[in-house]
């Protein structure tokens, strides 16, 4: 929750509220305001005419900087969009009394999930992002969202090749990808802000989302080789108070590493993608106090492996063919936690462990439209007490990261097309998603110790996604 109370000082705020003011200055990333911006209709950069799913062209847009024009009138210098999410959820059984969230029932529970506002657009033929601020009333919390700003951004000509450059400031890991299949804009596009969710997840996944700030540098060449290189501290105390984050793994103790390369093929109305992601982290481990960290008992250390790949059918736009997926291999010394983990209870265990996770999806979508979308996320490694315990709901009783997970949505996206109604303004996806769990938090079974089965949060969700 945001609040005005001093920790801290940094120098961060000032920072990026002239960042913000840039911003504001123009005009932004997967959201209306882009559309009018370029004056294509959302379909050009969005399979199924709806973010966040990109197209080649969506790609050059966003590696780009966000500074392509094209738009005419007032409504191409409007730098704002909305979006809202609101949503019906019902879960296999009802949550645990002590688990509800405060004003909703034990199950079927329609909610507004989350409102959010967009900065976005580009500022002249060099510079662009986007700064998404989101409220969600489900837990009645503000907080900076999404945040990639593009300071400089240009092409070189190298004889009949050529190569962009460019560079970035952003928020979490893989929130300046171009590329669905990694995490911060990957599938499922949209979850239920009240079902459970696995407790296991690799650093580069959620580590540091929203909690940091990086630097990264680019370079693209003929449209194909992309390699970026760049570093992550996490914020302030001070800061993270007003952004309304809090520490995810804890505070970075110095620069974090991260190291990206992809190589893409677009041939035929088709394209296709191999890549590689790298990220270090050595960070002191939250003590579990809001916006405060411990590292008196010793440092954790985070080294994340990827591998990623997709495909692309886009054909005549009648019918699109997507696929997908990400492997992940993290090893962990968590010299800090499993320190002061021991010391509490008397026990001895080892500090290292490790943690593996994969995520594939498929889509088909007719005409822009209708779509649907199957996806598969698996999430295994040893038993690591120290991270995950028993605890009713969202526990481990073996003390496994084990979750297994099958997704079937089906979507309808009625606008975004040429000549739409209101286009580009408004935009709405209607769908209807199925979550269903073979593992859970380490097991099939009484996963969390309190006789609750993974298939109890198998979960049904249906939503509707407007943005404007």
């Amino acid at each position: 929750m945001l609040t005005l109370t001093p920790t801290g000082k940094s120098i961060f705020p000032a920072v990026l509220i002239g960042l913000f003011a840039v911003a504001m200055s123009h005009r932004a990333e997967a959201v209306p305001d882009l559309a009018a911006q370029t004056g294509q209709p959302c379909m050009m950069c969005h399979v199924g005419s709806f973010g966040p799913q990109l197209t080649p062209f969506g790609r050059a847009f966003k590696i780009g900087g966000y500074t392509q024009t094209g738009g005419e009138g007032l409504p191409s210098e409007v730098p704002l969009s909305l979006m809202v999410q609101s949503s019906f959820t019902r879960t296999s059984s009802d949550l645990p009394a002590d688990q509800i969230p405060h004003h909703y029932a034990a199950n079927n529970n329609f909610s507004i999930d989350q409102v959010s506002g967009f900065i976005a657009g580009g500022v002249g033929p060099y510079t662009g992002g986007f700064i998404q601020l989101t409220y969600s009333p489900v837990t009645n919390t503000a907080h900076v969202d999404n945040t990639d700003l593009r300071p400089f951004t240009t092409v070189l000509s190298l004889g009949e090749h050529q190569l962009r450059i460019g560079t970035t400031l952003n928020n979490a890991p893989t929130v300046q990808d171009p590329y669905n299949s990694t995490y911060a804009w990957g599938f499922p596009f949209i979850s239920s802000a009240i079902a459970p969710t696995p407790a296991a997840n690799p650093m580069l996944a959620t580590g540091f989302s929203g909690n940091t700030i990086g630097y990264t540098v680019y370079g693209w060449y003929d449209k194909s080789l992309y390699v970026e290189a760049g570093a992550y501290n996490t914020l302030s105390p001070w800061t993270l108070t007003r952004f309304g984050n809090d520490y995810g793994i804890g505070a970075t103790t110095s620069p974090a590493p991260y190291l990206r390369a992809a190589y893409e093929w677009d041939w035929n109305d088709q394209a296709a993608h191999i890549g590689a992601l790298f990220m270090h982290a050595d960070v002191n481990p939250p003590n579990g106090i809001a916006f405060q960290t411990d590292g008196s008992m010793g440092v954790d250390h985070y080294t994340d492996y990827a591998v990623d790949a997709s495909y692309q059918y886009l054909g005549d736009g009648t019918h699109i063919v997507t696929v997908q997926g990400i492997f992940t291999h993290e090893d962990r010394n968590l010299e800090g936690t499993t320190a002061a983990f021991n010391a509490a209870n008397g026990t001895s265990f080892g500090s290292s462990s490790s943690l593996n996770q994969t995520r594939l999806n498929a889509a088909y979508w007719y005409q822009n439209t209708y779509g649907l979308t199957l996806g598969w996320q698996r999430t295994w490694g040893p038993a690591t007490p120290v991270l995950y315990q028993p605890a009713e709901l969202t526990g481990s009783n073996n003390s496994k990261p084990n979750s297994n997970a099958f997704v079937v949505e089906a979507d309808w996206v009625p606008f975004g097309k040429d000549g739409s109604w209101m286009g580009p303004w408004i935009n709405l996806k209607l769908g209807l998603q199925y979550t269903a769990y073979t593992q859970f938090n380490g097991g099939s079974s009484n996963y969390d110790g309190s006789g609750r089965n993974a298939s109890d949060n198998n979960t049904f969700l249906a939503f509707a996604w407007l943005a404007f």
